[in-house]
This record gives C-alpha cells, structure tokens and sequence, in this order.
C-alpha cells in the first residue's frame, strides 16, 4: 500500500497536477508492482516565499514522501526511486536533479490496509 505525499510549487495548472498524480500512480505500478487499488496519492503545493533549495528562495524543487509495507528489495526501491522521478519531471517538465524521493519502510504491523486491518492481519 504505497502512500505518496508529494510537495511541489504552486503555478502547475489543473491538467498538469492531475497529469502528475496519474503518472506518478502509474509509476509505482510499473516499477513495484503494487496493485494501482492500493496507490494513494496526496498532493501539497507552497508559495516560491515557503521555499529554499541550495540557498535560492522559490526554486524548482518538487519531493515525493512514500511511505511501503516493509519488505521490498533494495532493487525494487531504486527502480521505485527512478520511476517517480521520472514521473515528476516528465509531467511538470522538471529537471530530474530538482526531485527528491524519500521512501520508508513501515512495519506491516503498524500500516493500516482496509477495513481498519494492519497489513499483517490482512495477509500482506
């Protein structure tokens, strides 16, 4: 049950965010193979005076927060890594080297799935 909460600049029009949140949705489907019915996806936008990267106020950036059930290899995240930068870049015309991904383990204990399960009581 990948969670993604993704942090980007404000000025990205409708078409564009929605374009992000599919692609980005899409990604983790095809680079993890997480059923798209369990992707959720949480877009956050700020104001260019709320941001500083490398020391500029209001620079591109953009940062995907994903939070996985506990168990992946180290090869499945890099391709999760890749795919959601180049789901970012592709889709807000981005430099790659503006994204950040930060990915996180959660014990299957301690995510919650359907129906108010853990992921370890629902069999994941």
């Amino acid at each position: 049950m990948p969670l993604l909460n993704v942090h980007i600049m404000q000025g990205h029009t409708p078409a564009a965010k929605t374009a992000l949140l599919k692609a980005l949705s899409d990604a983790v489907v095809q680079s993890i193979g997480a059923p798209l019915a369990s992707v959720r996806a949480i877009l956050q936008e700020y104001a260019a005076a709320d941001v500083i990267v490398a020391g500029e106020v209001g620079a591109a950036m953009a940062l995907v927060n994903v939070d996985l059930i506990a168990g992946r290899t180290v090869e499945l995240k890099a391709a999760l890594i890749l795919a959601l930068n180049q789901a970012v870049s592709a889709s807000l015309g981005m430099d790659g080297k503006d994204v950040r991904v930060v990915l996180r383990d959660i014990p299957k204990t301690d995510m919650g799935v359907a129906n108010g399960l853990s992921a370890m009581a629902a069999g994941r």
